[in-house]
């Protein structure tokens, strides 16, 4: 079996956890290539002594990878997309952060689980990603990549609002005067698309969400569309530039560029144990319909 093992931080205690990984893996013969710099980190914190085979792009993958190990928060899962991109290997999220609300696993559950990971004893989860062209081009690598959350546009420099007009399909929706606007996929509904007042769409839902920041048009409410919807975006304001963001990624943008949203011709898998759900994820994580009344 051949791992992909990606990661960013060292949070708290994640030594011990991530030794108990390569232990686990090693004692089930896995071959195990790990991205660069993580494995740099794990050298640097002394976690483990062994070296191991290394990538640090998406051209040192192939398809011929059986799983892909992503150990952090979420913001680390969102970075390991571009890693995996059309390959269609499934991605474990392991948490060793704080909320992990896409994360697999809890890094205290990798010894009870590994072994019906490994035996693939499992769902796959495919989620829907965003990707992004603008006219003129830019050299910013950020627009080579996809989003798994969510792209938005968003003031710079100012506190004034920018105008964004907004067509679906080259017919015109509207101008949204506000602070942003966010283009969500479904995985991206219950992060900060929910923060803005969108709704949460489940994973397997055909559509995106068009939530708007802080709108001054107070009519102006979160739009549910088709996702094979082309989004087309172009920004005003009395700065001349502002932000386009891909997740956690951040670019600048000269107003009156035009941006063109689509979702890519392929999804991300996310590996779902069967004893989990997402609807046990809202509960847990998101606390959904707590009341202590009930």
């Amino acid at each position: 079996m051949k791992i992909g093992i990606y990661g960013q931080f060292y949070h708290e205690n994640a030594g011990f956890y991530i030794g108990q990984l390569l232990e686990l893996l090693e004692q089930k013969n896995a071959e195990v290539f790990i991205e660069e710099d993580f494995l740099e980190l794990i050298h640097e914190n002394k976690t483990i002594e062994k070296d191991y085979q290394h990538f640090n792009s998406f051209e040192e993958l192939d398809n011929s990878f059986d799983l892909f190990f992503c150990i952090g928060g979420d913001g680390t899962i969102l970075k390991s997309i571009n890693y995996i991109r059309n390959l269609n290997i499934p991605i474990v999220g392991i948490n060793t952060g704080r909320l992990g609300f896409l994360a697999t696993i809890q890094k205290e559950q990798i010894k009870d689980t590994i072994d019906n990971i490994l035996n693939k004893k499992f769902s796959l989860s495919p989620r829907s990603v965003l990707t992004i062209a603008i006219n003129p081009s830019s050299d910013d690598p950020v627009f080579s990549h996809v989003a798994l959350n969510e792209i938005a546009v968003s003031r710079k420099n100012t506190t004034s609002m920018i105008t964004v007009d907004t067509w679906l399909d080259n017919q015109y929706l509207t101008s949204y005067w506000a602070d942003g606007l966010i283009i969500s996929t479904p995985t991206g509904s219950t992060g900060y698309s929910l923060s803005c007042g969108g709704p949460v769409i489940m994973p397997d839902a055909d559509t995106l969400v068009i939530t708007p920041i802080a709108p001054h048009n107070l009519n102006a409410r979160p739009l549910v569309i088709k996702d094979h919807t082309e989004i087309k975006l172009k920004v005003s304001g009395r700065e001349n530039a502002h932000l386009v963001s891909m997740d956690s990624r951040i670019a600048t943008l000269n107003n009156e560029t035009e941006i063109i949203i689509k979702k890519a011709p392929y999804t991300i898998n996310f590996v779902e144990l069967q004893e989990d759900s997402f609807l046990n994820t809202l509960r847990k994580k998101l606390l959904w319909g707590e009341d202590k009344r009930n």
